[in-house]
């Protein structure tokens, strides 16, 4: 049976049409191609950003800018080798460290660090600030919380100062895998394995450890080699944890500290006095107290961003501070604080951790007049409530 022959015509027609289709198809490819090709970029744009520190403006009583690989060599070149800014007067004093960012998922920290260091002038003694004591951490957030990656804070020119939020630990990239169990060192208590990459649970640190340890190595010989004199270490945590809103101390700090407990009460500041626990390692109250001269405390104030309970989790939970579930929540009885229906700002936030470091400075020059410490042009709780965090940062 002979083949029935398809017109060279209709041949002709068939082949351009399939000709334009590929044609068509390849144009679509190169498009999406296209289209993933700049959305990467601008994705991995924004990750490379998350791994450059923000710029900190200090005022200019600067002395001098340091590193943490300046204590620890083997620190130069990661992500763990944080700033160091010290601030001298003319007269001879104290010296106080003032640590922000030990957990980069508590604004409040690093944004009151940043403003003391762009406002202080001191007159007498020394301090030290480092406003990003996990910079590892600020490079990432924290997995499935749905942290915001930035806020923004108005300044007095109008203009926007951006600030980022990090995770609580060190970023993986820098410390993985996680053991199982975290064995403290030189303790030897037993955590869990996540907390290997918490800066408050690796103090003394280790000269040879992770970099985690390594930098809590460095910041503990900072102490030691400067003669530290005080220690403060700034924190937020949610309103339903029993510790908040509190001075946690070391024991050769109690006197000091209940004095301080009183003097900030009197100002209307509610705060509660805690004791560092003996037998709990790796926390800065308790590592540094043990194993340098220096009094250590830590600060600690209610955020929503850090609770379990709370609601939408945008930039407005962290610079307004307010949440209808914590608000209602307070209202059952449920909370560690108060939480009012406008929430707490981060205004609020950052002039108790302002209005706490005076007090403390203050009372350790009377406790200890050789380690007077005296600055100025710090603003207090109530200018920073009036006008607002931003207003005072440059």
């Amino acid at each position: 049976m002979k083949s029935i022959k398809q017109p060279k015509a209709q041949k002709t027609e068939e082949l351009s049409a399939e000709k334009t289709a590929n044609s068509k198809a390849i144009n679509r490819s190169i498009l999406y191609s296209v289209f993933v090709i700049i959305a990467c970029l601008s994705a991995g744009g924004d990750f490379l950003d998350h791994w450059q520190p923000e710029a900190v403006i200090p005022s200019s009583s600067l002395s001098k800018r340091l590193k943490l690989s300046d204590y620890l060599p083997s620190l130069r070149g990661t992500r763990g080798n944080t700033e160091v800014l010290l601030f001298e007067g003319n007269k001879t004093g104290g010296s106080v460290l003032v640590l922000g960012g030990t957990h980069p998922n508590e604004p409040a920290s690093n944004v009151t660090a940043t403003l003391l260091a762009e406002n202080i002038n001191i007159t007498q003694g020394r301090m030290f600030v480092i406003p990003r004591a996990n910079a590892s951490g600020f490079t990432a957030t924290e997995p499935q919380e749905g942290y915001p990656q930035q806020f923004t804070l108005k300044t007095r020119n109008g203009r926007n100062r951006v600030f980022r939020v990090g995770s609580r630990y060190t970023n993986m990239l820098d410390g993985w895998p996680d053991p199982i169990v975290y064995r403290h060192y030189p303790s030897g208590q037993l955590l869990s394995g996540a907390e290997t990459r918490n800066l408050n649970r690796a103090y003394p640190g280790s000269e040879q450890g992770t970099l985690t340890e390594r930098i809590a190595f460095a910041i503990t010989k900072l102490v030691k080699d400067e003669k530290i004199d005080m220690v403060i270490d700034l924190h937020e945590a949610a309103p339903e944890y029993p510790v908040i809103n509190a001075l946690v101390a070391h024991q050769r700090a109690i006197d000091l500290a209940a004095m301080v407990t009183v003097e900030l009460q009197m100002s209307d500041i509610d705060i509660q006095l805690e004791v560092s626990p003996e037998n709990f390692h790796g926390l800065i109250h308790r590592e540094i107290g043990d194993f340098t001269d220096a009094k250590v405390m830590l600060l600690e104030t209610a955020g929503a961003l850090q609770g379990r309970l709370r609601g939408k989790t945008n930039a407005d939970i962290i610079t307004i501070g307010k949440d209808p579930l914590y608000y209602k929540a307070n209202q059952l009885g449920k909370l560690a604080v108060d939480f009012p229906e406008e929430g707490i700002s981060i205004d609020t936030r950052v002039g108790r951790h302002i209005k706490s470091i005076k007090i403390i400075c203050l009372t350790l020059s009377e406790f200890e007049p050789e380690n007077t410490i005296t600055y100025s042009n710090v603003p207090d709780y109530g200018e920073i409530i009036d006008k607002g965090v931003g207003f005072f940062l440059r």
